[in-house]
């Protein structure tokens, strides 16, 4: 592991001063030889699938385990979009000249090495590796010990495409075991040479590399997605977005774990979206007001308030307005994302400037907090955290900056 550490920084440093049509090459050669290698990369994944099938393993860590030949083409078609991303290296966020001269502007540079620790989707591999080389990082892949062999596949066949653009192979390091010692290895630090962690998996490995981790982490632990349906709400976008941003996908972090309902409307919005959510499948847990409206509903205990479902679950609550609103998010939620329904700008930007979470929404679903959605091509992840990134983190948000100063001579008196 340290010997890994050492020739992804030599890397880095090579990498991060690629051109940007350098590293365009680079992806769109890997996304051709993930292509190339899907006969490959699928025989790696059926050996993977037999051994979790023979250890009892779900069939919804079965499925996002499994590839097909749509999958690893689904795989290819994401490093061929990052590649077309525009290269945030080198770009100049701002400039100034100050009176004596000193022409100065701030430039992004890449973060430097990244360890990403990730669990059974073998799609991962490809995913962060191309988003790190897009943004001139090296990058250490440790997979998940069921998904190691198809990760594998799809790291040998990305490497290939670096070669072949005249990168270094080691700029995308994969470990090829699934000691977890390996783990801990990468969270210490692997003695100086890996800058920022992101994990990506669920809540046991966020937590543990959120305890452990001496570096920078960016990732979030839990996603308690808000919908407050202001009473100022037209509640047919109410029905729209509720229904949307709950049952799309239930199992995303930006699925919306809390309904939230000024009590000034409840008499006339609470059973339409109760009784929606309950056809829909989804079950409902509340309190008094919610009991009343369906018999189908459940009491809500305390600790729904702080639960993230991944799963077709609600928890209903009627709050004595906006400012109640607020304040139930900022003591319950997980600062990932939370939205209000509401045709009053005033309490929109209300909701807006209080709600300290990473992605706040006026009149949209919450399940629009991914990557993608926003424009950014990608992501490796949504950060919770305060510092450097938070929300979706794509390329840009995997470099820094530094200061180039130009003057002409000057000295300081």
């Amino acid at each position: 592991m340290t010997d890994l550490g050492r020739r992804a920084r030599a890397a880095a440093r090579v990498l991060g001063l690629a051109d940007a049509d350098t590293k365009s090459r680079a992806l769109k050669a890997a996304a051709a030889a993930i292509r190339a290698a899907s006969p490959a990369i699928l025989n790696a994944n059926a050996q993977d699938l037999a051994r979790a099938r023979a250890d009892g393993m779900s069939a919804a860590f079965l499925d996002r385990l499994a590839l097909d030949e749509k999958r690893v083409e689904a795989i290819a078609a994401g490093v061929d979009m990052v590649a077309g991303l525009p290269d945030p290296v080198g770009a100049v966020t701002e400039r100034w000249t100050r009176p004596n001269g000193l022409a100065i502007e701030r430039v992004r540079t890449p973060l430097g090495v990244i360890g990403v620790i990730y669990e059974s989707r073998p799609n991962v591999t490809a995913d962060a590796a191309a988003l790190c080389v897009r943004a001139g990082n090296a990058v250490i892949l440790r997979g998940g010990s069921d998904s190691l062999l198809s990760s594998g596949a799809i790291h040998a066949a990305f490497v290939a495409g670096l070669a072949e653009a005249g990168l270094p192979a080691d700029a995308v390091q994969f470990v090829p075991f699934a000691d977890r010692a390996a783990v801990g290895a990468m969270l210490a630090g692997l003695g100086g040479n890996i800058d920022v962690i992101v994990p990506r998996g669920g809540k046991g490995l966020v937590g543990r590399v959120q305890r452990e981790a001496r570096v920078p982490v960016f990732a979030h632990l839990d996603g308690i997605v808000h919908v407050y349906v202001d009473a100022a709400a037209d509640l047919a976008m109410a029905k729209t977005v509720l229904l949307n941003a709950k049952m799309r996908r239930t199992g995303i972090c930006g699925a919306a774990e809390t309904l939230l309902v000024d009590r000034a409307v409840a008499g006339e919005m609470l059973a339409p979206l109760v009784k929606m959510l309950l056809d829909a499948g989804c079950e409902v847990r509340g309190e008094d007001a919610a009991l009343a409206v369906d018999p189908r509903v459940v009491p809500a205990k305390p600790e729904d308030w702080d639960t993230e479902y991944e799963d077709a679950i609600i928890s209903v609550k009627v709050v004595e307005g906006i400012d109640a609103a607020i304040t139930h998010i900022e003591t319950h939620g997980s600062h990932h994302t939370d939205s209000i329904i509401t045709a009053d700008e005033a309490a929109a930007a209300k909701f807006l400037a209080e709600v300290d979470s990473a992605i706040v929404m006026h009149n949209a679903s919450t399940q629009f907090a991914d990557g993608g959605e926003f424009g950014f091509g990608a992501e490796i992840g949504i950060a919770t955290g305060r510092m450097h990134a938070r929300g979706p983190v794509g390329a840009e948000q995997l470099t820094t900056f530094k200061y180039r100063v130009h003057g002409a001579g000057q000295t300081r008196p």
